[in-house]
């Protein structure tokens, strides 16, 4: 983990580092992108024909009925684990789950001016698939945070795809009532899940994190299937002025160890703190492979000229999950995935149990989304509804801007109707025969 200043002899190389890091992001896909290319376009054009070929090279299968993962598998498996796992998943699934449930957006409807009514209708997507990744670690956590918004969002069917799915994850399955999984993995279940074939039906979104080829293949085929997000590395970003150093050493080390390209920062203005941070990281990671790894290739503690800087510098990074000193840290936070507030708030309490969703932004899109959540599941529809009065109200001005684009088409499908209220309105006052004198106004809607 390096030290860096932003003032002194290094300030230029700071600044250097940090505009690289504004810019993180989708280079690393360009590697595997013509490997993912050939894959997705196979399973595409072939269908169960190349699926079946991939899943048989990549995840050890065999056989169009080795893909699926039967409601008695996942039943066995629950029973399979301990007591106190049962209780844990259990109380992780209700809060997640309470949590979308406060997350989940309502219709409404309002008259804002009279005649006029105009509002939201909320609709849940037809299908969702869900991506599991179970490479270095399982994580059956990951299940319950896909999973378990799209059911609070009331989807017809979700779909859940892991390679090699851990005991833990197919216990997970069965606690949520998951009836569709299948053992895939790599960008060859993505395909499937965004093409169809004749194993897997395709559905209108991809959610869930993966490696480099899962998010290579979500790129690929965003145009025909909707995606959450393309997830890169895990972020950690810790900006504190009076931070114990080993709280802040243990979190950098939880979130390293989930890949060796995980970013790990610190910021504060203090380089006693930083330096005593440094040295505890290295400590606290010297038995564990992949968060040394990390630390030493992305770890950084860079401090500050002062409090108003290291928040901005905070805010350029737009980290996947930031911590802050206390509450009071929210007014300058702009952008973040998901914060945490205070000594106590350990982040990998956010990755498994708290009830925010820990499927987050990375590679700086913080600046233009959040996280997760039920939103991603539902679609909503507006509404709009006019009374003939609200028509004569606010027809005429739309006229206006409908003529001034040159769309006259529009204008005359909104004059026309005036014409008629103007004539029904005559009729009512004068009778069928009579014929009153126009107005200028009523001459020029004419």
């Amino acid at each position: 983990m390096k030290l860096i200043r932003t003032k002194g002899r290094a300030a230029q190389q700071t600044a250097e580092i940090l505009a690289a890091l504004e810019v993180r992001g989708g280079a690393a896909l360009d590697a595997v992108l013509p490997a993912v290319k050939r894959i997705v376009a196979d399973v595409r054009k072939q269908g169960d024909r190349a699926l079946l070929r991939y899943a048989a090279q990549f995840d050890g299968l065999a056989g169009a009925d080795a893909l699926h993962v039967t409601p008695e598998e996942m039943a066995a498996a629950w029973d399979g684990l301990t007591p106190a796992m049962r209780k844990a998943l259990t109380i992780a699934a209700d809060q997640i789950r309470a949590f979308a449930v406060a997350q989940l957006p309502a219709s409404w409807s309002e008259s804002p001016i009279p005649g006029l009514t105009t509002g939201q209708l909320v609709r849940p997507l037809g299908s969702v698939g869900c991506y599991v990744p179970s490479g270095r670690h399982p994580l059956p956590s990951t299940l319950l945070m896909t999973a378990i918004p799209a059911q609070v969002a009331a989807l017809a069917r979700i779909v859940v795809v892991s390679p090699k799915p851990a005991p833990e994850t197919l216990a997970a399955a069965h606690l949520v009532g998951i009836t569709e999984f299948y053992r895939l993995g790599g960008a060859h279940a993505i395909a499937a899940l965004a093409y169809g074939t004749k194993s897997v039906s395709r559905v209108d979104k991809i959610i869930g994190p993966g490696n480099l080829y899962v998010t290579a293949a979500k790129r690929l085929v965003a145009f025909d299937c909707a995606i959450d997000m393309l997830a890169g590395p895990t972020e950690i970003v810790i900006t504190s002025e009076h931070g114990n150093a080993a709280d802040i050493a243990s979190d950098l080390v939880a979130q390293a160890e989930h890949d060796p390209e995980a970013l790990a920062i610190f910021i504060t203005t203090r380089a006693d703190l930083a330096k005593a941070v440094v040295a505890e990281a290295k400590l606290r990671s010297r038995n564990n492979a992949v968060a040394r790894q990390a630390l030493d290739r992305n770890g950084l503690a860079i401090v500050a000229a002062n409090i108003d800087e290291a928040r901005a510098i905070t805010n350029r990074l737009a980290p996947e999950h930031l911590t802050v000193d206390a509450a009071s840290d929210l007014d300058w936070v702009q952008n973040a995935g998901s914060v945490f507030v205070g000594r106590w708030s350990s982040q990998p309490m956010g990755d498994y149990i708290s009830g925010p969703n820990h499927t987050l932004p990375t590679g700086g899109m913080a600046r233009v989304r959040g996280g997760l959540s039920v939103n991603d599941f539902v679609k909503l529809i507006t509404v709009q509804q006019y009374s003939a009065q609200a028509l004569r109200t606010l027809g005429p001005p739309a006229v206006l801007l409908a003529e001034a684009e040159g769309l006259t088409g529009h204008a005359e499908a909104i004059r026309t109707r005036l014409q008629k209220r103007n004539s029904s309105t005559r009729a009512a006052c004068y009778g069928r025969d009579e014929t009153p004198t126009l107005s200028r106004s009523e001459k020029k809607i004419r």
